[in-house]
């Protein structure tokens, strides 16, 4: 018998920086959705990956002076870095720069435009470039995004457009047909009262203005827009590439849920399905927007100081840790929060306190009263049903969780069986009944009865903490951790041996450690004082074939759009010449003009933000901050260096 498919993924990572913890949630949640379904018998796909082209990255590469290929090269190393650090076991990960995504998108679009959904036109409103997003004047927000609240500029360009309104109807009888397609119920009401019902405007979905994207290939001045690039790695992932459908798409698409921000939900619950119907490909079962993580009451933003990233966390508490974190302290509609206060607070309760403490004095227990070996139940007792029943149902509980994508109630689900164990103990007392030859069978079944509890316990753990399930069903010794063994009580094979009684979360001095992360983040803060390495030595006639000049600044501007860049005007004997260099952060325009830089007369141009740069000024880097080359005495501008 076959078993069932389940198709899961997240929403494919934005490369222009980075992620935080907040970014990394879905992650995290997703994951913990995927195991639990392979847990429980299906056959699971689970899908991640990058986002990799747009506006907003060519101009990072840009000011950074690589190219944007470099740039997402990197940012994308990093981010599988961070998938893997935190135990996510993805079966495929997409960049949309795979040649194989880049071949399927041009198809993707060439059909939409064969079929006439896709048509060309001209392009004039505001255009926000964090998001990727184009509004109109009724639509911004005190005259900056209405999502993100940045500042947009008017943009005026050639481009293709989508047919959405075509599919307007057709969507919005799906979406009432389907009460479960978009979750929570909030977020579906949002998108049929706020953008569905009050009529779909065409959508732009190519892009003239700039490079690095798919270019159209029947057009190429055009690159394809982010989201027809984006929405479709759901499916080319699954080798689907319009005149071929590969074996993984035939065999999980429609996906069953995919677990976006709900930052993004208007492009998954409108765009993607339009796309798909406009394509003839049924429609995915269920997309999910999850809410945001929050450092207190604010979004994460490194612009006011507030971010938390995932590497530090797990370098301080340990992967599992932050994994209970994330799962557990996110509401299923509205926002969560995280603070080191709070999270070194939910760590000595549930993870050392209870659950901890739990397995350690058990197996404590084992160890000194028979000698290491769980002893077969012999002797009931009063308190054993309620043990047993909060056990067995457990699972049965679980997976009405997780239909419903409610994985922090899930998670309470476990901890309900762990904090019934320590009462249990409480109510058995068996520091007493280890006191007497004639309880010591009544003790055996004690101690039995919570070994098989923790038992249980891990079993179910394996979703969400799966080392720490590892840890803790190694140290009991446990032969069985199925998901069939999760509702049977008993199944713990009597006269098995316990390992010794490790700690599995040591309890936090909350001062202690708030003291030593404020030390590091004032670390972080301060200037490095090291020099950065020399270089490998060079030959004499390798220094030669540089040429260094003097020229005389007459111009210098901030470059329009660019955070670090200025715009020089040299005068180099009797010529001009113009060089963009990235020190508008060290250096403000007016305190240049006059002075004499050093630069490098024969670097081959390049462009930079659309402009040509005709050489390299010469700065020095110290403390992370740069200065201009000057020289002392004011020589005749082109003079070369020697």
């Amino acid at each position: 018998m076959d078993k069932e498919k389940f198709y899961v993924t997240t929403a494919i990572a934005y490369t222009s920086k980075t992620p935080h913890v907040g970014n990394t949630y879905e992650l995290v949640l997703t994951d913990a959705v995927a195991r639990h379904n392979r847990y429980i018998g299906k056959d699971v796909y689970f899908l991640t990956g990058t986002d990799e082209h747009g506006q907003k990255i060519q101009e990072i590469a840009e000011e950074q002076g690589i190219t944007p290929q470099q740039h997402v090269d990197k940012i994308a190393g990093e981010i599988k870095d961070i998938a893997d650090m935190l135990n996510i076991s993805y079966d495929g990960f997409i960049r949309t720069t795979d040649g194989y995504h880049v071949k399927a998108v041009q198809k993707i679009f060439k059909k939409l435009y064969d079929r006439g959904d896709i048509y060309k036109s001209e392009y004039e409103g505001w255009y926000c470039t964090p998001c990727e997003s184009f509004w109109t004047q009724t639509q911004l927000k005190d005259g900056c995004c209405p999502d993100c609240g940045r500042p947009v500029q008017k943009t005026k360009e050639e481009a293709y457009f989508f047919k959405m309104s075509k599919y307007q109807k057709q969507l919005e009888q799906y979406i009432e047909d389907n009460p479960d397609f978009i979750q929570p119920e909030s977020r579906k009401n949002e998108m049929l009262n706020n953008f569905i019902k009050p009529g779909l405007q065409d959508l732009c979905v190519s892009r003239s203005s700039f490079s690095w994207g798919i270019p159209v290939d029947f057009d190429p001045g055009h690159v394809i827009y982010v989201w027809i690039d984006a929405l479709s790695n759901y499916i080319t992932a699954l080798g689907y590439s319009v005149d071929e459908k590969g074996e993984l798409y035939k065999k999980y698409w429609p996906a069953n849920v995919h677990i976006i921000g709900k930052d993004i939900l208007r492009f998954h619950t409108i765009y993607w399905p339009i796309m798909l119907m406009a394509l003839g490909e049924p429609l995915p079962k269920k997309i999910f927007g999850h809410p945001w993580m929050l450092f207190g009451e604010e979004k994460m933003s490194k612009s006011r100081g507030n971010v938390i990233y995932a590497q530090d966390l797990v370098r301080h508490f340990g992967v599992d840790a932050v994994r209970y974190y994330m799962l557990h302290e996110m509401p299923f509609a509205q926002d969560g929060t995280i603070t080191y206060e709070v999270f070194i607070s939910r760590y000595n309760s549930d993870l050392a306190n209870t659950l901890g403490n739990l397995v350690t004095r058990t197996v404590a227990m084992v160890n000194k009263y028979f000698g290491g070996a769980v002893p077969a139940p012999a002797e009931e007792g009063e308190f054993d049903a309620g043990l047993k029943a909060a056990a067995e149902g457990a699972m049965p509980a679980i997976e009405k969780k997780m239909d419903s994508l409610r994985v922090a109630d899930a998670l309470d689900e476990i901890w309900k069986v762990a904090n019934r164990a320590n009462k249990y103990i409480d109510e058995t007392t068996p520091w007493i009944l280890a006191k007497s030859d004639e309880t010591k069978p009544r003790l055996g079944t004690v101690l039995y009865n919570l070994i098989e509890t923790i038992r249980i316990i891990a079993s179910l753990l394996s979703s969400y903490m799966p080392e720490t399930s590892e840890k803790i069903l190694k140290e009991i010794g446990a032969a069985d951790a199925s998901y069939e063994s999760t509702t049977k009580f008993g199944v713990y094979e009597p006269g098995s041996r316990v390992g010794e009684a490790a700690v599995l979360f040591a309890r936090i001095d909350t001062e202690k450690k708030l003291a030593e992360l404020s030390a590091e983040l004032e670390r972080q803060q301060e200037p490095e004082i090291e020099l950065a390495p020399y270089k490998d030595y060079i030959e004499f006639d390798e220094w030669e074939k540089l040429d260094i000049r003097v020229g005389k600044v007459l111009e210098c501007e901030p470059v329009k759009k660019s955070k670090k860049l200025l715009r020089f005007t040299l005068e180099v004997g009797g010529e001009k010449r113009q060089i963009l260099s990235g020190i508008s952060q060290y250096h403000k325009p007016e305190e240049l003009i006059g002075k004499n830089v050093v630069f490098i007369a024969n670097l081959k141009p390049r462009k930079m933000m659309g402009l040509d740069s005709c050489g390299m000024i010469l700065s020095a880097e110290y403390n992370g901050s740069l200065t201009a080359l000057t020289t002392i005495n004011d020589i005749q501008s082109g003079a070369e260096i020697v």
